[in-house]
This record gives C-alpha cells, sequence and structure tokens, in this order.
C-alpha cells in the first residue's frame, strides 16, 4: 500500500505524532516526531536504543501513528545505513528546532532511525 499525497502531507504537517507498538496483546502509545522524505517516512528514538517505544517495534515492527484524528499502520523497518540516516536527520534539520533537536542528532540516536512502510 502506499499513502497518498494528502496522507503524507497530512504526516508531513504534524508537529508530534502517537506511534502506537505492541508487546505482546498490550499496546503503548508513545508521542514522537515523524519526517517525509522523498515520499518516505521515518522515525527516530530520541533515547536512542534505550527508547521503549523504539524496542517494541524492533521486536513487533507492526506500527501505527495517528495523527489527529486519522490513524495509519506501518511495518517499521530499521534504517541505520548512512544515506537513511543522513536524509532522515537533514529532514528532522529542516522540520524542527532547538535542544531537543540537537538530542535527535547524537551519534547514539543516529542508528535507531526507522522507515516506516505503509500497510
Amino acid at each position: 500500500m502506499t499513502l497518498s499525497a494528502d496522507q503524507l502531507d497530512r504526516i508531513a504537517q504534524a508537529r508530534e505524532v502517537v506511534i502506537e507498538t505492541r508487546k505482546g496483546d498490550r499496546a503503548a502509545e508513545t508521542t514522537i516526531w515523524v519526517v517525509i522524505d522523498d515520499g518516505e517516512v521515518f522515525v527516530r528514538s530520541v533515547r536512542g536504543e534505550d527508547g521503549h517505544w523504539y524496542r517494541r517495534a524492533l521486536a513487533e515492527p507492526r506500527v501505527a501513528l495517528t495523527v489527529g484524528d486519522d490513524r495509519y499502520q506501518f511495518l517499521a523497518i530499521p534504517a541505520s545505513d548512512q544515506e537513511s540516516i543522513q536524509r532522515t536527520s537533514e529532514a528532522l534539520r529542516r522540520k524542527y528546532r532547538g535542544r531537543s533537536l540537537e538530542m535527535m542528532l547524537q551519534p547514539g540516536t543516529l542508528g535507531t532511525t526507522l522507515r516506516l512502510d505503509p500497510l
């Protein structure tokens, strides 16, 4: 499945989104940042590998993003290659500012970049 241009724009314009991850039958929701680059959706854990949502997404890659009243299903794919990391970092710099942005660009967070492929 692919997302429409309107759906991608809605996600891109959101300052924050809610990611739903699962551990067995239990769902957990976490507010995170999201960026779009060249029609692809990327997220990164500000807490690096210690991020609970990130660890759950690795263990059970079927995740959902909630943007306002809209909900989108994705498969979380590790995107720790240099190109994906660079694309995500540049998209984060374009969209966000401040101390939290700097935390997202630290070496310990870069490897937690995930591409979210629509289901």
